[in-house]
C-alpha cells in the first residue's frame, strides 16, 4: 500500500511539473536576456534624468528611440501640447515622450507603459553610480522606473529573437514626466488606453511581495494661497493683516475631511508663511494631499473645500484655493482581474506565486489613465522586483527577478495575441 501511495505521489509530481514547465524556447531565450538587460539598466540609470532636467530627459529620450528604432518600432518624439494640464509644480516645459509602434499579423492591440523621469536632482549620480552587489542592482531610479523600460527593450527583442509576430500592434509609450504627476502624459495615456485591448503598465513590484496591482489610489491636491498684509510685528501688528493665522484658522476648519469608510484620506503636508521674524505676514501658502478611492469622491473632496473656504477668521484677508485632480483611481475590472488571473497561471510555470494587487497600497500610477476611459484589462506593476523608490541612496532592483518577469510580460503579450486570454475587442 505504501509503495502505491509513493507511485501515485511521483506521479502526480511529475504531472505538476509537466503543467509547470515553462514554455520554450521563450524561456531559453529569456534567460540569455538577463545579462544584455542589466547592460541595458546600466546605460539607463548612467543618465540623470530628473522631472525638471529636460537637458538629461532629452539625452535619455533619445537612447530609447534609437534603441525602439532599432527593434524595427516606428518611433517618434511627442512634446508635451495644448492639452497638458497644468498644476502648481508643473514645469514650464515637461519632458518630451517615445512613442513606438511595431505592427504584426494579427488584431490584438497591446500597449506598454514606463517612464524615464526620476524625483533625484542633477548631480547625485557622482556619488551613487550603478552598481551590482549579490543580487541586487543598485542606482538611482534604478527600480522607479528604468527597469521597467529595459523590460520593455529586451521583451520585445525576446519577441524578435523569437520571430513572433501574431499581435495586431504593440504601441510602446516612455513619458519624462510621470513623477510630477504626468500633466503632459496623461491625455495621450488615456486615448491610448482606450485604444487598445490591455494595457502593462512596467513599474517595478514590490521586493517583499511578488505582486501585480489592479487597484491604486487617485491622488489630488488642495492648494491654499492666503494673502494679508504686513506690518512691523513689534511697533504696529494691529495694522497688518496676519496670512498666517488664517492660514491656521483654514487648516483647522478642514481636518476633518477624510472618510476612512469612504477611502477618503485628506492630509495638510506642506505650509509656509512670511519673510520676516519681525514682521506680520502677509502671504501664506499649505497643501494639503488627497487620497481617493473612486473617481466622484475627487467632486465630493473639492465641494466641501470650496464650501469650507467661503468662511474667513480674519477680515481683508484673501483666501484663494484650488484643487488640482492628479491621478485618477485606478479600479480592478471584472477584464483586468481575468487578465491577473491569467498571468497567475503563466507564473506558476515557473514555480513561482504571483500575488493580485486588488487593493490599493502606495502611490497613484500612469496606469489609471489608461484606464480612465475604458474597461479593457489594465495590469500595474509589470516590472522586476524592486525596493526603495525615492529613498536617495538604497535604490535597488532583484537581479533574480528579471527572468521571470520578462517570461510573465512575453508570455502575456503572447497569449493575449493569440486570443488566449479575454482580451476586449
Amino acid at each position: 500500500m505504501k509503495k502505491q501511495i509513493l507511485l501515485l505521489s511521483m506521479l502526480f509530481a511529475g504531472i505538476s511539473l509537466v503543467f509547470a514547465a515553462p514554455q520554450e524556447p521563450v524561456f531559453t531565450v529569456v534567460e540569455k536576456e538577463q545579462t544584455p538587460y542589466l547592460a541595458t539598466l546600466k546605460e539607463l540609470v548612467s543618465i540623470e534624468s530628473g522631472s525638471r532636467d529636460r537637458e538629461g530627459l532629452d539625452k535619455i529620450s533619445a537612447l530609447i528611440f534609437n534603441r525602439l528604432k532599432a527593434l524595427g518600432g516606428q518611433v517618434e518624439f511627442i512634446e508635451p501640447g495644448a492639452d497638458m494640464y497644468r498644476m502648481h509644480d508643473t514645469p514650464d516645459k515637461p519632458g518630451r515622450m517615445v512613442k513606438a509602434e511595431f505592427k504584426g499579423a494579427g488584431t490584438k492591440k497591446i500597449l506598454l507603459i514606463a517612464h524615464m523621469d526620476t524625483v533625484y536632482l542633477k548631480g547625485m549620480l557622482l556619488k551613487q553610480p550603478f552598481r551590482i552587489d549579490g543580487d541586487r542592482a543598485y542606482g538611482l531610479g534604478i527600480s522607479d522606473d528604468k527597469q521597467g523600460i529595459a523590460l520593455i527593450l529586451h521583451t520585445l527583442d525576446v519577441l524578435k529573437k523569437t520571430k513572433f509576430n501574431e499581435y495586431g500592434k504593440i504601441t510602446v509609450l516612455i513619458n519624462g514626466d510621470e513623477e510630477i504627476s504626468s500633466p503632459a502624459a496623461r491625455a495621450l495615456l488615456s486615448k491610448l488606453g482606450a485604444e487598445n485591448d490591455v494595457t502593462f503598465s512596467c513599474e517595478a513590484s514590490q521586493a517583499k511581495s511578488d505582486r501585480i496591482a489592479l487597484t491604486t489610489a487617485g491622488i489630488a491636491a488642495v492648494n491654499l494661497n492666503i494673502t494679508g498684509k504686513a506690518s512691523h510685528a513689534g511697533a504696529a501688528p494691529e495694522l497688518g493683516r496676519n496670512a498666517l493665522d488664517e492660514l491656521s484658522f483654514q487648516i483647522q476648519q478642514m481636518r476633518d475631511l477624510s472618510d476612512p469608510k469612504e477611502g477618503i484620506k485628506m492630509n495638510w503636508t506642506l505650509a509656509t508663511a512670511g519673510t520676516n521674524r519681525n514682521v506680520i505676514p502677509s502671504v501664506a501658502f499649505a497643501t494639503a494631499d488627497v487620497r481617493v478611492m473612486k473617481k466622484d469622491d475627487f467632486d465630493v473632496v473639492e465641494k466641501k473645500v470650496l464650501e469650507r473656504t467661503k468662511t474667513q477668521q480674519i477680515p481683508d484677508t484673501k483666501v484663494a484655493v484650488s484643487f488640482e485632480r492628479r491621478r485618477p483611481p485606478l479600479l480592478t475590472s471584472p477584464q483586468s482581474l481575468q487578465m491577473a488571473e491569467y498571468a497567475k497561471k503563466v507564473y506558476a510555470e515557473l514555480g513561482k506565486d504571483l500575488v493580485l494587487g486588488t487593493v490599493a497600497a502606495g502611490g497613484g500610477t500612469d496606469a489609471a489613465f489608461a484606464a480612465f476611459n475604458t474597461q479593457n484589462a489594465v495590469i500595474e506593476s509589470m516590472g522586476v522586483q524592486g525596493f526603495g523608490a525615492h529613498s536617495n541612496d538604497d535604490e535597488y532592483i532583484l537581479i533574480n527577478s528579471i527572468t521571470p518577469r520578462m517570461y510573465l510580460l512575453s508570455r502575456m503579450i503572447m497569449d493575449v495575441s493569440r486570443n488566449k486570454v479575454g482580451a476586449q475587442n
